[in-house]
């Protein structure tokens, strides 16, 4: 009996600080107020002046500061002449999916003169994630970043900096992306490739009509820098460094990681790092720069250099010539795959081991062929052919009339069917010479249905139809936890073993490596619809998307919340 009377004590008495912890958290929690206006803006670079679409005439766009726990609440009105959405990509979204963003996925667009305001909460997140539009390539200069700081009375993992800055790798388009992508579309060949990239949207002094704009980030000497690097691009993957220093790298799509050192970063769009510099070089103006990652056997890429200059504060002007990096070769992979294979969760996670649902999905390009009687202008893609993409050999299709959230919590029949295959419809060499004849997938508003709790591992398959090419995988809604990746096709009698249990990274948008494989893990605990897709632009618009239905669970903690009443309609 006393052992009993003991163990119900300690129970009350941890609970109490629990509930103690926990209203204290939430009295120390703010709520952030934003407005978002988005509409065109004359932006001048590469020594042209286009109608750019921005928010608040910004771009990039306002960055948003908060720490976790922390609430926001943004109306975004559309003043523009495009349909737009704003995805907050990486916050988790818990019980409001409604906030996510994503176009005909959670919500509908909101029209040019209409508003709609995203209210949501950052919880159990820090570090930096980023936001951006959700709508075609409206992304390509409607984008920021979100610096998720610890809760007050707590501090960062590591020494505090000195000072903290934000890099914004973009793409830039001597043109209107817009009117880029609709040609694609209307062609069904690739896409031009951008013109330029930019840091903080401003290409650098290597591009022309760009020197006297370039981005200056000051450092002192003896000092620590938090740099917080997001990709933004549109369609490329990037390699990062800064001449003659070092990353220690910290943290990764706002979570910490144990830390690492490395000279380059690869970073796939959607993800980020936080690394910390020390100013331990003698005082002199460096270049930070960038330049593409690309693996696609054959396709064209903006092969230019984006540069900023990191300048010690004993400089004085800006006379003397910058020093300049040695980046990777485009094709570089060996680095590319020593880096990503670098992380490590800080802290001890927990790996679901007991899997409910176990998935297999390929993800790579295709084409489909023309009906003879096509006009040859809308096939230019090669041989007479339009460019597809697909997961599964389904290539997504966007609903128009509803979003999947609505038509899903709403039952509205109709919208999409639940029968997304688990695996393959059929077995093949995946990374080998391909089958013409599995080149052509059907198209489909497919999703795949999943219990809330349910334990989820999804084996991440590339594949070498039409060509290979390394896919930067983004999973709204959740972070996952990625076990393991390789090259080849998935082995499960041997790959198995190479599984990390122990301290996987965790991260919203993994780099499914070329001609190779990736293997990730989470907990179901978010009800909602949920987008997993390439975030090469190009890529989720020929198809290569897929969208989870997670069921309510059991009580208002596990239930997704009411619409709001100011959600677009189609």
């Amino acid at each position: 009996m006393a052992n009993s009377t003991t163990t119900t004590t300690t129970t009350t008495f941890f609970t109490f600080l629990l509930f103690f912890s926990t209203v204290a958290n939430l009295a120390n929690a703010k709520t952030h107020f934003h407005g978002f206006v988005v509409h065109e803006t004359k932006v001048n670079r590469l020594c042209k002046t286009h109608n750019s679409i921005t928010v608040n005439g910004q771009f990039p766009g306002p960055t948003l500061e908060v720490s976790n726990g922390d609430s926001l609440v943004i109306r975004v009105v559309n003043r523009a002449r495009y349909n737009v959405t704003i995805h907050w990509h990486g916050v988790r979204q818990v019980r409001t999916a409604w906030a996510d963003g994503p176009e005909f996925i959670t919500q509908c667009p909101i029209r040019p003169g209409g508003s709609y305001t995203y209210r949501f909460t950052i919880s159990g997140q820090e570090g930096t994630l980023w936001w951006h539009a959700h709508s075609s390539w409206v992304r390509a200069t409607v984008y920021g970043a979100i610096i998720i700081r610890p809760r007050k009375g707590e501090s960062f993992p590591f020494a505090k900096p000195n000072s903290d800055s934000v890099i914004l790798l973009g793409e830039w388009w001597d043109a209107n992306p817009i009117d880029v992508i609709r040609e694609a579309t209307r062609t069904g060949a690739a896409p031009n490739v951008s013109d330029a990239y930019t840091i903080n949207g401003q290409p650098g002094d290597l591009y022309n009509c760009s020197k006297k704009d370039t981005v200056v980030v000051p450092v002192s000497s003896g000092e620590t820098n938090l740099i917080r690097v997001i990709n933004a691009a549109l369609n490329q993957q990037l390699f990062f460094t800064i001449a003659n220093h070092k990353f220690t790298v910290v943290g990764a799509d706002a979570s910490y990681v144990k830390p690492f050192t490395t000279d380059v970063l690869m970073l796939g769009p959607g993800q980020t790092t936080d690394v910390l510099i020390k100013g331990d070089q003698p005082p002199a103006r460096y270049y930070i720069a960038a330049r593409a990652y690309a693996t696609a056997q054959g396709a064209p890429f903006d092969n230019t250099t984006t540069t900023a200059i990191l300048q010690y504060e004993a400089i004085n002007g800006t006379s003397s010539k910058p020093i300049m990096p040695t980046l990777p070769a485009f094709n570089d992979t060996k680095t590319a795959t020593a880096f990503t294979t670098s992380f490590r969760s800080r802290d001890t996670p927990i790996v679901p081991t007991e899997i409910d649902e176990n998935l297999f999905i390929t993800a790579g390009l295709g084409i489909n062929q023309c009906p003879p009687n096509a006009n040859p202008k809308s096939c230019q893609a090669p041989n007479g052919t339009r460019f597809t993409a697909s997961m599964n050999n389904v290539s997504f299709v966007l609903p128009s009339n509803f979003s999947l959230l609505q038509a899903h919590h709403q039952g509205i029949p109709g919208v999409f069917t639940t029968d997304f295959p688990g695996k393959p419809p059929v077995t093949f060499d995946y990374t080998g010479n391909v089958s013409t004849s599995l080149w052509q997938p059907i198209r489909g508003t497919k999703v795949y249905r999943l219990n809330y709790g349910a334990n989820v591992q999804i084996v991440l398959q590339g594949t070498g139809i039409f060509t290979a090419e390394n896919h930067p995988i983004h999973l709204h809604g959740y972070d996952f936890y990625v076990v393991a990746e390789g090259f080849g096709n998935f082995n499960p009698k041997t790959d198995t073993a190479k599984f990390n249990l122990v301290d996987p990274p965790q991260r919203n948008t993994v780099s499914l490596p070329v001609n190779g494989w990736a293997v990730i893990r989470f907990v179901a605990d978010n009800p909602g619809t949920w987008i997993m897709h390439c975030h090469l632009d190009v890529h989720i618009g020929w198809g290569l998307a897929m969208v989870f239905v997670v069921d309510n669970g059991v009580g208002n903690l596990q239930t997704l919340e009411q619409p709001p009443q100011d959600l677009p309609t189609c």
